[in-house]
């Protein structure tokens, strides 16, 4: 269960007066699949980074399972994978193996059973051929990927997505947005990709900071349209 009570994020701007990213924010989320939509600058990215510590609130409080994240982040952020949606802010090897290596170096002391997880784990998202090739001469949709199942390797309770298919032509945004939908666990995800949602649960529309639609997806999608329109 991830909750947002009475949550409110607020900056300074350049001259020094206050901007608020956020206001009024409560909400609990338990279902599998969450989707966050709004225009550009509503606090869409803002609001899913309080869910892992990236960000702290000014006011409020967010919960991750009953662990207070901006009290306890190490231990939320063990229980929470981010998917950034570039790929290039996350993967920081040379090499997919030796990205998803790192992951494990915490759980997994054996080099060899790292290198042998590492690579059981590329095979399991058709990435075996990409291994050991640079990260910079794969696709987009294979950097995602590996980004990806960089995240997966610790085996966390919740991935949290922020626009994971932006830079992604149609083919490789269905393959990620499948990925997502596979996975066993809780899915928290910002996307201006409304056909990704098929599928979800709930979807949160944001605007100017504020939840203006929290609904099924049909209902909270036309919603979105109109307030676009």
């Amino acid at each position: 269960m991830i909750e947002f009570e009475g949550v409110e994020v607020t900056v300074r701007r350049a001259d020094g007066s206050p901007r608020t990213l956020l206001s009024q924010i409560d909400l609990s989320l338990d279902e599998r699949r969450v989707a966050f939509v709004g225009p550009n600058g509503s606090g869409k990215s803002t609001l899913l980074k309080l869910i892992n510590g990236l960000t702290r609130p000014t006011a409020g409080r967010v919960t991750v399972g009953g662990i207070d994240v901006a009290r306890r982040p190490k231990e939320v952020r063990r229980r929470v994978g981010f998917v950034f949606t570039d790929p290039a802010a996350q993967l920081v090897m040379s090499t997919p193996r030796e990205d998803i290596e790192l992951s494990l170096r915490a759980t997994m002391r054996d080099r060899r059973e790292r290198r042998a997880r590492a690579e059981a784990l590329l095979a399991d998202r058709g990435l075996a051929h990409a291994a050991d090739q640079s990260i910079y001469d794969l696709s987009g949709g294979e950097r995602q990927l590996v980004s990806l199942t960089s995240v997966l390797a610790v085996e966390p309770e919740i991935i949290v997505a922020d626009e994971p298919t932006t830079l992604l032509d149609l083919r490789n945004r269905r393959r990620i947005g499948a990925e997502l939908m596979a996975l066993p666990q809780q899915v928290v995800m910002v996307t201006h990709h409304l056909d990704l949602l098929e599928g979800f649960d709930r979807v949160v529309v944001l605007d100017e900071g504020r939840v203006v639609c929290d609904d099924r997806p049909e209902a909270a999608i036309a919603f979105y349209e109109r307030l676009m329109a």
